[in-house]
């Protein structure tokens, strides 16, 4: 089984990303499940998202504690690696909002990615709504699923021209997400 935590504020679309990822998962023929957390339900609160992915039905029914991937949506949250990085696997990844090479040391020891979803946001969105491009960067690593099944999920959420913005905001975290020497 795969396991993914998200990290970000509220606001910014943690569960969402979570939720798509897990449909496009489902629309692949696997099992899967998003479960989210929430802290105080306030916008630019803390907020955790979890999504898993199996080839077999998934019973579990609470937060991720031992994660193969972290995904990072709100760039400030490395602030706090101890809380990024805790409980991640030994051969973890992480991919990150992050537009330089300087992170904390702490991470260094995993996998790490990297993608300026901040300025992809900016450019496809017109508004620093990092998901849909974090949601990219993390298929663009991983290759969990393909990005053609992430684009019929989010057609499912969104529609017109909201939705190609959303698609090309994807691609983009899939083409710009790079790995950290």
């Amino acid at each position: 089984m795969l396991e993914i935590r998200w990290h970000g504020r509220g606001g910014q679309g943690v569960v969402t990303s979570s939720q798509l990822l897990s449909q496009a998962a489902i629309i692949e023929g696997k099992y899967a499940i998003h479960i989210p957390e929430f802290g105080p339900e306030r916008r630019g609160a803390p907020v955790r998202s979890y999504t898993r992915i199996d080839d077999e039905e998934i019973e579990i029914r609470y937060g991720v504690l031992n994660p193969d991937i972290v995904v990072v949506i709100d760039p400030t949250l490395i602030n706090y690696s101890d809380m990024i990085v805790e409980g991640l696997k030994d051969d973890g990844l992480i991919v990150i909002n992050h537009h330089s090479g300087d992170i904390p040391d702490v991470f260094r020891r995993y996998r790490v990615f990297t993608v300026d979803a901040y300025r992809i946001s900016l450019d496809t969105l017109g508004r620093p709504i990092y998901n849909t491009s974090m949601l990219g960067a993390l298929v663009g690593a991983t290759k969990i699923v393909s990005l053609d099944s992430v684009y019929t999920a989010m057609s499912s959420r969104f529609g017109g021209e909201i939705l190609e913005m959303n698609i090309e905001a994807v691609r983009r975290g899939a083409k710009e997400v790079k790995r950290l020497a």
